[in-house]
């Protein structure tokens, strides 16, 4: 586990992205970068230097997005810092999501059994506003649970915060939901020889079904993962975002910033403009 998460490098993975929007289904990518990281418990903000008393080892996802819809591009990227520890909760969420009608930004932090959440928006219905839910599983949190140990996720009638991607398209309230989830053994060999498994999460207030597939035995490898619900502001239907591992590659990215290092981008089949 130390060897594999605490080796210096990140793990890169690119994702085919076929995202459900507007009642149609548009090509995309997506990024899943997974790399450990001290955090600092009271601030929750990244360690950098000083007294080490409040830091707490995490692992960090860096959950990308990026599709057209038309002629104008959405962008969109969620942070997730989930203690090494992973019997305890996540510390923190922030998501962001642009395009050409506006943006939002979207903060959890974990503070004494509750999240405390900010949410700032361009939409009349949203706005600015704060307010706080009893602590619950994120659904943002299974990527990295899954990665730490996935047989720490519960099965069974479940309580759940949803996704704050999801709930940023969607436009929902973020607020705890009820939900039903369920793991099994799983066969594709097109994603892997190896075993998979599944983990699925069915929410029972609205049409929500999210599927990730991932590779059975460490380190956990996230392979393919389905979400299914209705899509469409105007005669909404039931339609299936899909996403398919194309790529993966370990590397201390933040220090591969130089024009020789764009090589590096072919490697993880992130070409401008392929999306």
């Amino acid at each position: 586990f130390r060897d594999y998460w605490f080796s210096g490098k990140a793990e890169l993975s690119r994702f085919e992205l076929e995202q459900a929007r507007y009642g149609e289904i548009h090509k995309g990518e997506a990024v899943l970068i997974f790399v450990s990281e001290d955090f600092l418990g009271d601030k929750q903000v990244k360690y950098e230097r000083g007294e080490r008393k409040n830091v707490v080892p995490t692992l960090k996802l860096n959950f990308t997005k990026k599709f057209f819809t038309g002629i104008y591009p959405y962008s969109m990227m969620s942070s997730i810092f989930t203690p090494i520890d992973f019997t305890k909760p996540t510390m923190k969420v922030t998501t962001s999501s642009q395009e050409w009608c506006g943006h939002t930004f979207t903060q959890l932090n974990h503070r004494k059994g509750k999240y405390k959440g900010q949410l700032f928006s361009y939409f009349q219905s949203e706005g600015d506003e704060n307010f706080s839910l009893e602590a619950s599983l994120l659904e943002d949190e299974v990527w990295n649970k899954i990665r730490l140990n996935p047989e720490s996720l519960p099965t069974g009638e479940i309580k759940i915060i949803p996704g704050t991607q999801f709930l940023r398209l969607k436009h929902r309230p973020t607020q705890v939901e009820n939900a039903t989830a369920s793991m099994v053994d799983y066969k594709d060999e097109t994603l892997s020889q190896q075993a998979l498994k599944k983990y699925k999460i069915e929410y029972k207030g609205f049409d929500r079904v999210l599927e990730i597939t991932f590779e059975a035995a460490f380190p956990y490898s996230i392979l393919a993962w389905e979400e299914q619900t209705q899509s469409g502001f105007r005669n909404p239907q039931t339609l299936t975002t899909r996403a398919v591992r194309t790529h993966s590659i370990k590397s201390a990215y933040w220090g591969k910033n130089s024009l020789a290092d764009g090589e590096l981008r072919k490697k993880l089949g992130l070409n401008a403009g392929n999306y």
